[in-house]
């Protein structure tokens, strides 16, 4: 009888808040709840039938109050809220930014919505349709309904493009090949509009510059068949004759340190420099000639294109030494078929220091704060070259789960040098509109690992970095070198060492040192997209060369090492997927797959610590503190108050998945689940179960939670809260432990919830 009362009691609050939205309704007015397209008729098929009525009614206005299940939450709540007395307050933010004023019948023109059904079915072939509209009403509220009648739709016989023997006429019949209208195509108006669109972009990379799409037309004949059209591509008779001409490039200027002030185009003739097909007017000799060769692709002769017009734009932004960047081409005056191209490029300030302080997660999953203090010159040596020099400081704290105290805090330097050229002893050219890059890069940091031990390394790079396209960029390091020297090791960890040998190696001396290589693709900026994807390959060789030229092995002899200390030589390879699926403008499931190897050969019997791979934490699973998954089924935890070492393996597979709505405004909410474990690759006597095995998924880890992110566009505050579904330690068939939530128990969260708080998204 109790479940009888709640569903009552249920049912007549959701009939009473389905009556709230007309209670409120003045005196005449009808609440509009929406519109019904029915398509009538049996001359057009059922598939177009559907695809009409879909359409239709995505084109019918107004729309009704958003409503579920017959339920208008925000008009109910707009209603609740009454008149505020000030535009600023509780009540006003609840009616304006919650609630959604009533839609009223009377905002409703029929007329118009059906002129507008009936143009779209035209427009899209279906000649001589019949719409008509009308309403009903029931109580205080109003519906539209429209009918629409279309007649067989209309398809292309033919395309007929010009003929004739001008240069713009063959040029225009040579572009048929890719056109947009095809033979047996129905009937389009918004298809001819970007046929249209398409012959003049295509024109555009043929030299014809003052050519534009409003200079073409189509004429349609629909007399040639039955429910069949001819179309006919004409050039307007109004076509002035400076679009009808071809032209090529005569001569480019640059002005690499304009201003607005007119006495920056003045220059006497010692400031004018002559370099390949350029001419320079740089009275302070700011840049060297060398790199407007390399991001301009306008040669002398060549025809006016507009890739070439747009790469030559783009290279030049991304030099990043000028703040604006204008082109103009000009008819030269010696000739009527010539342009001349102009550059007008006025620089940033060429040093600057900057302040930064950072609110970040790093790639342990601690959460802190760092200050940056940067130096930059971006021209330092008048070939746009980009010199920054950094020193830095920062606490990171671990907020999620445990925290006994061992928190980290880092002090160091950075140097980073970039040339706006690849450095090879061969020529290499891209046709990108990125500008390739050569980096080199030294740093230094010292970290203090309270309670255990403080680390410094020392570091240093040289390669390359350059992106094909908007999509895909490439990062290549001919050599990166690491070294890794610990200090003020404390009793605390030395005593765990005895406890637990394999702790050792992460206060050993590590010398890292050879190539990497990565490659990205993404097209998430793509917002239109309902799927967008991720996706970063990596592979990182250490000591592979050097090991072969001196035999290296470690289980014959001692390593060998490079002035005392014994080099690392390993392959790790690791691949990150992420997918995005769209499912509405305030929703989406995002999804992420990990997973990575790396195998320690010849001078080492196992990875490097800094370079193995770690689980748990906040842009991890985040029902586990960070760090303290696995490997396998090794159980790396103690008691409350002790230290609690950071778990590593050689293996790493990890899965995401990620369901984001928004909730109001900025707070945006997510429900997730996270899945993944690593493991060794080879046998460790002081770790029982971590060794990969065929019986893997067994010991993936499990993690389920919510959470909050306060999106203030410059900073994505996220708050987590999770707990674990899948132990992987705890004994085979006991691992499942859903069955054991207990949220109303003190002990169970304790014991099991986590709070993540972390910066930006996991992914």
């Amino acid at each position: 009888m109790k479940n009888y009362h709640i569903l009552y009691l249920f049912f007549t609050l959701l009939f009473v808040a389905s009556c709230s939205g007309t209670r409120n309704l003045p005196e005449g007015k009808l609440l509009y709840i929406g519109a019904k397209v029915q398509i009538e008729g049996d001359e057009v098929p059922k598939k177009e039938r559907k695809f009409l009525k879909t359409a239709l009614e995505e084109m019918v206005r107004p729309k009704p109050n958003s409503s579920f299940f017959g339920f208008r939450p925000k008009l109910v709540i707009y209603n609740l809220a009454g008149t505020p007395k000030k535009e600023k307050g509780f009540r006003h933010w609840l009616k304006t930014k919650l609630g959604e004023a009533p839609v009223y019948y009377s905002k409703v023109d029929l007329e118009y919505n059906k002129s507008v059904l009936q143009n779209f079915s035209e427009n899209n072939g279906y000649f001589n349709t019949k719409t008509t509209a009308d309403s009903t009403r029931s109580g205080k509220k109003a519906k539209a309904s429209y009918t629409v009648s279309p007649f067989q739709q209309y398809k292309i016989r033919e395309v007929q493009f010009p003929s004739d023997s001008t240069v713009l006429s063959i040029a225009v019949a040579k572009t048929s090949v890719n056109s947009l209208l095809q033979k047996d195509q129905g009937y389009n108006l918004d298809a001819i509009k970007e046929e249209r669109i398409r012959i003049d972009a295509r024109l555009k990379e043929e030299g014809f510059y003052y050519f534009n799409a409003d200079y073409l037309k189509v004429q349609v004949d629909s007399t040639v068949a039955d429910h069949q059209v001819d179309l006919i591509v004409k050039l307007k008779s109004e076509t002035p004759k400076i679009a009808k001409m071809q032209y090529r490039i005569k001569d480019i200027i640059v002005y690499p340190n304009y201003s607005i002030g007119s006495d920056s185009l003045i220059a006497n003739p010692e400031a004018r420099s002559t370099y390949k097909d350029f001419t320079i007017i740089d009275p302070e000799n700011l840049f060297k000639p060398r790199i407007f060769d390399r991001a301009l692709y306008f040669k002398k002769g060549d025809f006016y294109n507009r890739s070439n017009h747009n790469l030559s734009l783009n290279r030049l932004v991304n030099l990043g030494t000028f703040k604006f960047v204008k082109n103009e081409f000009k008819v030269a005056d010696s000739t009527e078929n010539f342009l001349d191209a102009y550059y007008y490029l006025t620089p940033l300030p060429k040093k600057s220091i900057r302040v930064e302080v950072l609110a970040k997660t790093n790639s342990a999953n601690y959460t802190g704060t760092e200050l940056n203090l940067n130096w930059s010159n971006r021209n330092l040596f008048k070939g746009a070259e980009l010199l920054t020099i950094s020193a830095f400081g920062g606490a990171e704290v671990q907020v999620s789960g445990l925290n006994n105290g061992f928190n980290v805090y880092r002090v160091g330097t950075e140097a980073n040098l970039i040339w706006p050229r690849i450095i090879t002893p061969f020529k290499y050219e891209s046709s990108s509109a990125f500008v390739p890059k050569t980096k080199a890069t030294l740093g230094y940091e010292f970290q203090n690992r309270t309670k255990l031990y403080s680390l410094q390394t020392f570091k240093g790079s040289f390669g390359y970095l350059w992106k094909e396209n908007l999509h895909k960029k490439h990062q290549l390091n001919i050599t990166e070198i690491t070294y890794a020297s610990p200090q003020n090791v404390t009793s605390l960890y030395q005593q765990q060492i005895l406890a637990n040998p394999s702790l050792e190696k992460v206060v050993q001396k590590q010398l890292i040192f050879g190539p990497s290589y990565s490659y990205t693709f993404t097209n998430t900026m793509e917002k239109n997209r309902k799927n967008t994807f991720y996706y970063k390959g990596s592979i990182d060789l250490s000591g592979n060369l050097y090991g072969l030229v001196t035999g290296a092995n470690s289980s014959q002899s001692d390593p060998v090492k490079v002035f005392g200390v014994p080099f690392s030589q390993f392959v790790k390879v690791e691949h990150e997927f992420r997918h995005y699926l769209k499912l509405s403008e305030e929703s989406m499931l995002a999804s992420r797959i990990i997973a990575g190897a790396g195998f320690a050969y010849g001078n080492s019997n196992e990875m490097p610590f800094i370079k193995q791979f770690f689980n748990g934490g906040t842009n991890s699973i985040r029902a586990f503190r960070a760090r303290s998954i696995g490997p396998g089924s090794y159980d790396g935890t103690t008691a409350a108050t002790a230290f609690l070492p950071d778990q590593s393996g050689d293996l790493k597979i990890e899965f995401s998945t990620e369901y984001r709505a928004t909730i109001y405004d900025l707070v945006k909410g997510a429900l997730f689940l996270d899945a993944g474990n690593i493991w060794l690759l080879k046998e460790n006597p002081n770790k029982p179960g971590a060794k990969f095995s065929k019986n893997f998924m067994s010991e993936i880890a499990v993690g389920v939670g919510a959470g909050l992110r306060f999106d203030f566009s410059f900073l994505v505050l996220r708050t987590d809260l999770a707990f674990p579904i899948r132990k992987p330690y705890l004994p085979e068939g006991q691992r499942w432990v859903a069955d054991k939530i207990s949220l109303g128990n003190s002990a169970w969260r304790n014991e099991n919830l986590v709070f993540n708080l972390a910066i930006g998204y996991p992914f």
